[in-house]
């Protein structure tokens, strides 16, 4: 009899009954597994990041057994996918991270922002529950359906692995897609994500069979490579019995028609005072395709250093190097204004070639490879083509009509001639004022390593000061370096893991500040997992040096309140010694002093391990530096002759 007030209990549940939610304990099967790794191979993808976790299992074991992959493994997502990012950004291809379900990959946001605005090919994988255990409160499950909503360029969720034939050529026809998508100009991330049931060891052999597997197979130890990495392959090529991919993007490259060519070539032509500008890009064959342009209508190139154009053994006699200090000269802009801008290549990094532009407002023709990089707000024609293939193109073109109209090819030419002169000037006044320098500085992290870098050097600089000083403080030369950073987002998180990452394709130098290393400490853990070697310069100023030339710095009006908190909300002094830390993690550290960074370079490049060289330097002393140095420009350029340009 039930007890008054309450209401009956239900009956028993017989203890052999099946909850209408479990699930068949069958193990995921390894036929799905082998065919998705099989097609990131056949796509492109050689690197995958992988980091650890249980709902990824099925995959990372896949990957793993496959001989064609290496896989780098790191402890945390955000700087694993970083690593990642650098790995396809030096490599000029795709790149893979893979991550457990829940906030893990969630950390990953940032480098998929940085992969979305730098354009660099990242697949990004993430491990996920099945549908049934979503949005009921299981562990480690959160809403991964389009993650990292527009920056990524393309979201899909597969289905729940099985082996049916529909379902494998459903499965392959994704991954096709997602690596062909994020190839696609402009390159970006995509995200493919993945459910899996328990159990998740798979079952059945991971391994490709042995007529694809080439050589004697995995390395089933853990491999020994010549960085140490977990598994020694032959990155460039697929292997040889591999068939195309089941799914084949053949993308057109973005050239003009004859007409859209012509009608540009007529604006080079008549144009009497042309500039070129080029920003961050990393375009093989572009440098001598742009010196080419650059010669047949006479105009200077004024080339970032991550434009890769002042260094290597193309013709590089219309750069020039020092065009940041002479566009800060007002005397000088005003008097050498452009009647035509043609730009290459991301945003530039110096503010002041971006405020010459601005100010000026002379026509613009902006190249861009598919996207829209034109932040001053000005009337301009945006051009999408092949960067390299439209310089050749142009230069083509007008070298069979003589070049510009109103230029003698044997008269001297006074507006290319002004800029020569000005930039030699300008590098002779910032040579000799280095050259009397007996104090650190942090410009000559760059200014002292002229002539130490062999060819094959990748040198990476970190955001905020550092490459802004590579731009100001960064001299041709010959030797083929190749000059990367992540200005995607040109922000300080993941500077030394995407470093590392970049680090995977040959020797590289790293000069970054101290609060963007502190920031991403956890690199030296990925560079340690995967025996990675390079040389970091740190600059170390004790806080946020950029913020010091910055208005917020002024104490000329003191009734606003900021200089007494400065420090406390932008300089951030630390006080942090690096130097233990840096042992804790596996690497070397050691200090430099003024006129030593670049034999300590030199001396460090092909030794196994990351070595830290820091380089102590004041924050307000710096600035006054800074401003001493353009001060001998300004002196420089004043004692020129009188200008012809206009």
């Amino acid at each position: 009899m039930t007890e008054p007030g309450r209401l009956p209990l239900p009956a028993a549940t017989p203890a052999t009954a099946t909850p209408a939610t479990a699930t068949p304990a069958t193990a995921t099967p390894a036929a799905p597994l082998r065919a998705f790794v099989e097609e990131l191979v056949r796509a492109g993808v050689r690197d995958v990041v992988v980091c650890p976790g249980s709902r990824s299992t099925p995959l990372a074991l896949a990957l793993r057994a496959e001989p064609a992959i290496r896989t780098w493994l790191h402890l945390d997502e955000r700087a694993g996918a970083y690593l990642a990012l650098g790995i396809a950004k030096a490599a000029r291809r795709p790149s893979a991270i893979l991550g457990t379900s829940g906030t893990a990959v969630v950390n990953m946001a940032p480098a998929v922002v940085e992969a979305r605005h730098g354009r660099v090919p990242l697949v990004v994988l993430t491990a996920d529950r099945p549908p049934e255990l979503r949005d009921r409160g299981a562990p480690q499950t959160i809403d991964q359906d389009h993650l990292f909503g527009r920056f990524a360029k393309w979201f899909t969720e597969l289905p729940v692995p099985e082996a049916s034939a529909a379902a494998l050529a459903h499965l392959r026809g994704v991954v096709g897609r997602a690596v062909a998508t994020a190839l696609e100009a402009p390159a970006g991330p995509v995200q493919i994500n993945l459910p899996y049931r328990e159990p998740l060891v798979p079952d059945g052999d991971l391994r490709p069979p042995a007529d694809e597997a080439g050589g004697d197979g995995a390395d089933e130890a853990g491999g020994d490579g010549d960085r140490g990495a977990p598994q020694t392959i032959d990155q460039a090529e697929a292997r040889p019995a591999d068939p195309p991919p089941y799914v084949r993007l053949v993308p057109g490259l973005r050239v003009l028609d004859g007409p859209a060519l012509d009608e540009l070539v007529g604006r080079l032509a008549v144009s009497t005072r042309p500039l070129i500008v080029c920003g961050p890009l990393d375009v093989p064959w572009f440098a001598g395709a742009v010196a080419r342009l650059a010669a047949a209508i006479g105009a200077p190139i004024l080339a970032d250093a991550l434009a890769n154009v002042r260094l290597g053994t193309h013709d590089r006699s219309h750069v020039i190097v020092r065009h940041d200090a002479i566009v800060r000269s007002r005397t000088f802009r005003d008097a050498h204004a452009p009647d035509l801008v043609i730009r290459f290549g991301g945003t530039p990094t110096s503010k002041a070639l971006l405020e010459m532009l601005r100010e000026q407002r002379a026509s613009q023709v902006v190249v861009d490879d598919g996207g829209w990089t034109e932040p001053t707000l000005l009337p301009a024609t945006i051009v999408h083509a092949d960067p390299a293939r439209l310089a050749a193109g142009l230069a083509e073109r007008l070298e069979r009509r003589g070049g510009r109209v109103e230029r003698d090819p044997t008269a001297p030419d006074a507006w290319l001639d002004d800029w020569l002169a000005a930039d030699r000037a300008a590098d002779g006044a910032i040579r000799t004022w280095l050259a009397g320098l007996d104090e650190p500085f942090e410009g000559a992290a760059f200014s002292e390593l002229e002539g130490m870098l062999p060819d094959g050097v990748i040198l990476y600089a970190g955001n905020s000061m550092p490459v802004r000083d590579l731009d100001a403080f960064l001299a041709g030369g010959e030797a083929a370096v190749r000059c990367l950073a992540n200005r995607g987002a040109n922000g300080i998180d993941g500077v030394v893991s995407a470093a590392l990452g970049a680090a995977t394709a040959g020797p590289l130098v790293l000069v970054v500040g101290d609060v963007s290393f502190i920031h991403d400490l956890n690199a030296l853990v990925g560079a340690r997992l995967n025996g990675i070697s390079a040389t970091i310069v740190l600059i170390d100023n004790d806080g946020g040096g950029i913020f010091s030339f910055l208005p917020q710095a002024t104490t000329e009006r003191p009734d606003i309140g900021l200089p007494e908190h400065f420090e406390e909300l932008f300089g951030t002094p630390h006080g942090i010694d690096v130097a233990p830390i840096v042992a804790a993690l596996g690497g070397e550290h050691g200090r430099v002093g003024p006129g030593e960074i670049g034999a300590a370079v030199r001396d460090s490049l092909g030794r196994p391990g990351v070595r830290v060289l820091e380089l102590r330097t004041e924050r307000r002393r710096n600035v006054e530096l800074h401003r001493a140095c353009q001060g001998a420009v300004e002196a420089a350029l004043g004692r020129l002759a009188p200008t012809t340009a206009r």
